[in-house]
């Protein structure tokens, strides 16, 4: 008898085994195809890119409703390089449900060449998601319109939390050219003064 259990005992056990491995396949494999996804030729970045220009703080000025970011307000990002080619990324913003910040933190590396405003950024290695760049202020590198691999992912970003009314319409319109669901969009408040240092955010 005691035999007969325990071969049943590990037979059960390998089941629950390949059970837990299947379902941990069908996560990879769901995360691999999600930032896999085929590009959308319309989507052309930006090709007079200046990283060193990029690099620091950007607030969310408006974007297009995904989960990562649900209920989230007082919503930046910080950029700052990591070394010769990847750069490290932190986006932090405010739970109001949980009534705390939250952040994670990221790196990012050129799609291709530098001057392509095209990056890969990942916040869970080894996936990385694309980052496009698709208008810019090339000037003064005070606004920007960033879009994934398609039209599921969009944000207006600006180096002040406020975007002046003629701005925002301007890249408003010009998303909705492409093909945005500029109807949809979610307009973030920033009314917090109260930003923790990077080191004491929780993810």
């Amino acid at each position: 008898m005691a035999v007969i259990y325990l071969v049943a005992n590990r037979r059960a056990t390998m089941n629950i085994v390949m059970r837990t491995c299947t379902r941990l396949i069908s996560i990879v494999t769901g995360l691999f195809l999600a930032s896999c996804t085929e590009e959308t030729a319309t989507l052309s970045p930006v090709s007079t890119f200046d990283a060193p220009r990029y690099l620091g703080r950007w607030y969310e000025i408006a974007r297009l409703p995904n989960r990562f970011e649900e209920g989230l307000s007082n919503v930046r990002a910080e950029y700052a390089p990591r070394d010769a080619t990847t750069i490290n990324v932190i986006n932090t913003g405010y739970d109001a449900a949980r009534q705390r910040w939250r952040s994670v933190r990221g790196i990012a590396r050129f799609a291709g060449a530098p001057k392509i405003g095209h990056l890969r950024v990942s916040f869970f290695r080894p996936f990385y998601a694309s980052y496009k760049i698709i208008a810019l202020d090339t000037n003064a590198y005070q606004y920007a319109l960033v879009t994934g691999n398609d039209f599921s992912y969009l944000w207006l970003l600006a180096r002040t939390p406020q975007l002046s009314d003629a701005t925002r319409t301007m890249l408003t319109e010009r998303a909705a050219a492409l093909g945005f669901a500029t109807n949809r969009l979610v307009y973030v408040v920033h009314d917090r003064a109260d930003v923790p240092a990077a080191k004491e955010l929780r993810k």
